[in-house]
């Protein structure tokens, strides 16, 4: 017999709002009143046992595990320091904020043809700056324009706090483990001077020495893959921060366009943010805007 067609248990109105509280099914529980009437103390005793149940068969699962050593040959080393750190972080932000993702491409076709331009108005010499300083530049754009993602929300005040400053935090990988410096003030900034910034930063994470202070206080982060490889991930977000920008390695693709294909340099982008305080058409736009600062801004410089 199905549970639709059992007899409907029989409850106080108070009891029923109890278990659908607890979440627990009113067909399941045994009453101990006359009739089988099913009261309060029912259903706390029902939760009870069920938890302990759980607790048995998980027990019993961990028993059937076997140790490592029994397959072959292992090394046991301590968790590095960072990790150790970085480690309830990150769970706790992926825990607690409901994460979308949002996968686009840029093309950096041009921006590259730019980059790779660059020269020393003095000495003619040809000035060396990363990809990863055009991407900042164009976050810190995009956050001008689309200031929820340069926003922490506090929940404990019911409020949306607003930053007017535009701090944008650079995920280092190091011996050492994962570290997430900022570049401060990165609006205010030209491109080599963020190229420069991001050489500084980089070198003080692999040495230990950063200021503590400086992995904190961040508008947004951006996760770069490109010197590895890779396209499209999903990237874990900072807290107190809304969004995080992922970018794999930029390739090479046969894109139409103009009634033809071309050859084009393509930008994997992934934007996670929190859908609390970011929807996805906003989170759209920010896409399209990243893809119009990485990408017509520099058609149009250089075509003067």
């Amino acid at each position: 017999m199905s549970e639709n067609k059992k007899p409907i248990p029989s409850a106080s109105p108070k009891a029923r709002k109890f278990a659908r509280e607890l979440g627990a099914n009113l067909y399941s529980i045994k009453g101990s009143q006359r009739e089988g009437r099913i009261t309060e103390e029912d259903i706390k005793k029902f939760i009870k046992e069920s938890l302990s149940n759980k607790k048995i068969i998980k027990k019993e699962l961990d028993a059937l595990h076997y140790k490592h050593e029994e397959y072959g040959k292992i090394e046991e080393l301590p968790i590095p320091r960072i990790k150790k750190i970085a480690g309830p972080h990150l769970q706790k932000s992926w825990n607690e904020i409901p994460h979308v993702t949002q996968h686009d491409e840029a093309d950096i076709t041009e921006m590259e043809t730019f980059r790779k331009s660059l020269r020393d108005l003095y000495t003619g010499e040809k000035i060396s700056v990363t990809p990863l300083a055009f991407i900042i530049r164009a976050v810190a754009k995009a956050l001008k324009d689309y200031p929820s993602f340069n926003s922490s929300l506090d929940l404990n005040n019911e409020k949306l706090i607003y930053k007017k400053y535009c701090h944008i935090g650079i995920a280092v990988d190091t011996k050492h483990g994962l570290m997430v410096p900022k570049i401060r003030d990165a609006d205010k900034k030209d491109i080599t001077t963020l190229g420069q910034e991001l050489k500084k930063v980089s070198k003080l994470c692999s040495e230990l020495k950063i200021d503590k202070k400086e992995l904190f206080g961040g508008s947004m982060t951006i996760s770069s893959l490109g010197g590895i490889g890779g396209s499209f991930f999903t990237p874990i977000i900072n807290q107190p921060e809304v969004a995080i920008l992922g970018v794999g390695r930029a390739e090479k693709k046969q894109v139409f366009r103009r009634d033809k294909f071309e050859t084009r340099i393509m930008l994997p982008l992934s934007l996670s943010y929190d859908h609390r305080v970011i929807d996805g058409a906003e989170g759209a736009r920010f896409c399209a805007h990243l893809r119009e600062s990485l990408g017509k801004d520099f058609a149009y410089k250089l075509a003067i």
